[in-house]
């Protein structure tokens, strides 16, 4: 049941996402006047279509797979909903809407690395020496990835010595 009421979110989430966002964003005029240029809306349209396409299938699988079977009713998702709020998949969730909000303020590199550090700590990871130099490797091949070969501005966050910190990071691997 609670896979079923997840996807009908999704569902609903995806069709607001592409009628109000995607079909109803702006086109820069000098896209516009070229007609040989791809329109901005054009693979945002596709994913969404492919994705609420996909999406009513499977709920019409997971109705089809469960009708008349005793679990699949209103009262038993109610009654998995404390589980679920303990569970790791929702703690992992918790962390990525947190390292959202802090990416701004944070910047890339520090949020990336909490995010990383907190992910191995959901995972279990013991030795917090390697988890920390882990992290700390990957969030610098991922700023190398991102922000030095793909040229992608990765916030650099607005907590002054945050940001002097970031621009200190930049010049050493530029």
């Amino acid at each position: 049941m609670f896979e079923l009421i997840l996807n009908v979110a999704l569902l609903l989430f995806f069709v607001y996402t592409l009628a109000f966002h995607v079909l109803e964003a702006p086109v820069p005029a000098k896209v516009q006047r070229n007609p040989y240029a791809l329109q901005p809306g054009v693979w945002p349209t596709v994913l969404l279509v492919l994705l609420i396409f996909l999406i009513t299938l499977n709920i019409i699988k997971l109705i089809r797979q469960n009708k008349g079977k005793e679990g699949f009713n209103l009262s038993a998702f109610l009654s998995s909903i404390p589980v679920f709020l303990k569970s790791k998949i929702f703690i992992g969730i918790l962390i990525v809407v947190v390292a959202s909000f802090l990416l701004e303020p944070l910047g890339f590199m520090v949020t990336s690395f909490l995010l990383l550090f907190a992910y191995g700590l959901l995972l279990g990871e013991k030795k917090y020496i390697r988890l920390f130099i882990v992290c700390l490797l990957v969030t610098i091949v991922l700023y190398i990835c991102f922000g030095v070969l793909l040229q992608v501005n990765l916030p650099r966050g607005t907590v002054p010595f945050l940001r002097n910190f970031a621009l200190f990071l930049v010049q050493l691997v530029s």
